[in-house]
């Protein structure tokens, strides 16, 4: 049952500044991992395994981390819908610190590989329990703009993350990381749990339960849809971004461009992405459209750039900050997942949506590479791409809106 909010619970922007505060600058420290990898896969690959293993251990080393995300995505999501979102929400900051630190020890890619897997388990918790927190404390007509804020807030660690990862030898790159973490939550800003999920806490059963999330055939696909939208952003970011100096030789390119500036002017123009979809979003008060349309701007920029219309590294990199602008639905994205499901499973769906959209990039990559041989680089990166597309083009389709919607229920 659907309920106003009847006791005022819920409060304006200015009310929740802390709360978005805290969640903005977690999310901006879990993407500066996340991309960190990116950014520093080819020094720290070439100087533990050699320039045989840079495109193999690159993969192995993503896939990984990957499938660390999956498995605590859904771990994550039901603690903190049975515990509390702040519980994940401290605890998954100081899991993917200490494995930045971590990684900054390896010597071996064994021990890299197994520290990528600690600290995918880390960041698969932050921006769920983040936009969840905020998503049930903000007022219906200011959920969006709150939720675009902590979206812009993180992508910026991106643009961090490629600035400190081709200034700084790698292993003291992932040492910042490690302490940009700890630094954050020595700060002890504190968040509450919003009152609806302690109302839901006390009184509903089965709260996080995976099988009542996957049980019923209409909410299965409700989490199946709300996957798919963000697939192409994994798509772009994992592949073509991740793997810019090996496409861009394919390509035509004189000389293979930099990962890491790739993902500087990938994530530089993702923050005004970020910011406009989101805003868009209000003005049209519609997540679908603006999902949709920067889909379709999307799709248009891969075709681009895939179609080799540019060749010279200044005109690759102008294709990456495109991508980058349009793949910034991801807030609108995740917004869309939480406000689909009710208190009792929304920390499950927004945790793991997006852990499970990033994941998507595994089966990418592995049908990326058996599609090598007979396509090419290039030409398996366009089956793929296609089909990522026509996934998220129908799942946004099917959905239903979400905006304004009030948040206090649970799932029948």
């Amino acid at each position: 049952m659907i309920r106003a909010d009847p006791a005022g619970e819920l409060v304006p922007l200015r009310q929740a500044r802390g709360a978005i505060a805290l969640a903005g600058l977690g999310y901006f420290v879990d993407i500066f991992d996340l991309l960190l990898f990116a950014v520093v896969r080819v020094a720290s690959v070439r100087e533990l395994a050699g320039d045989e293993a840079l495109l193999p251990a690159g993969a192995l080393l993503q896939n990984t981390q990957l499938i660390g995300m999956m498995i605590g995505g859904v771990a994550w999501g039901i603690l903190g819908d049975r515990r509390g979102r702040r519980s994940v929400l401290y605890g998954s900051i100081l899991l993917y610190s200490l494995a930045n630190l971590g990684n900054a020890t390896a010597t071996t890619i064994g021990q890299y590989v197994a520290w990528r897997f600690v600290a995918g388990l880390g960041l698969a918790g932050e921006l769920g329990a983040a936009l969840t927190i905020v998503s049930e404390l903000v007022r219906a007509r200011d959920r969006g703009t709150a939720t675009t804020i902590v979206a812009t807030m993180g992508v910026m660690g991106a643009v961090a993350a490629a600035l400190v990862g081709g200034a700084l030898p790698w292993r003291t790159a992932y040492v910042v990381g490690g302490l940009l973490g700890l630094l954050l939550l020595a700060l002890r800003i504190r968040v509450r749990d919003s009152a609806m999920f302690a109302r839901t806490r006390a009184a509903v059963r089965g709260r996080g339960s995976l099988a009542r999330l996957l049980g019923d055939r209409q909410r299965a696909a409700r989490y199946l849809r709300a996957i798919l939208i963000g697939v192409p952003v994994w798509f772009t970011s994992g592949i073509l971004v991740t793997f810019a100096p090996e496409l861009s030789v394919a390509l035509g390119a004189p000389a293979p461009v930099s990962a890491g500036t790739a993902v500087l002017v990938f994530y530089a123009t993702t923050t005004f992405g970020d910011l406009t979809s989101g805003l868009l979003s209000q003005r049209w008060r519609s997540r679908r459209r603006a999902a949709g349309l920067y889909i379709a701007a999307t799709a248009l920029g891969v075709a681009a750039y895939l179609g080799g219309v540019a060749r010279s590294a200044e005109g690759i990199y102008l294709i990456y900050g495109w991508l980058g602008f349009t793949t910034g639905y991801w807030a609108v994205m995740v917004t869309m997942a939480v406000e689909q499901f009710g208190t009792d499973l929304r920390a499950t769906v927004g945790t793991s949506v997006p852990t499970f959209v990033r994941a998507t990039t595994v089966p990418m990559t592995l049908a990326w590479g058996a599609l090598r041989p007979p396509l090419g680089i290039v030409g398996a990166a366009a089956v793929v791409g296609a089909v990522a597309f026509a996934g998220a083009a129908w799942a946004v389709w099917r959905q239903s809106e979400t905006y304004g919607i009030e948040l206090d229920f649970v799932e029948r």
